[in-house]
């Protein structure tokens, strides 16, 4: 896997746990709505995991940014 490509799986990764957090913010959000069906358990569980998740693809992003800085250094060495 290239540095870029790993950069742009980390990104793609945050978003889809930003998408995972809204939605279950909407549906928390949501659950006094009369009429409304929600379990708020997995909510809540989905807000857990898309933090952990977005961490992690941060930290790779993080890690690939470093990676490609470092790439940069010795090519104009």
């Amino acid at each position: 896997m290239t540095i870029t490509a790993a950069l742009t799986t980390s990104v793609r990764g945050m978003q889809t746990e930003s998408n995972r957090l809204s939605t279950a913010a909407h549906n928390i959000a949501d659950a006094s709505t009369p009429g409304y069906e929600s379990n708020l358990t997995q909510d809540m569980l989905d807000v857990m995991q898309a933090q952990t998740g977005f961490a992690a693809n941060a930290s790779v992003f993080e890690t690939g940014a470093d990676m490609w800085d470092m790439l940069m250094t010795v090519v104009r060495d």
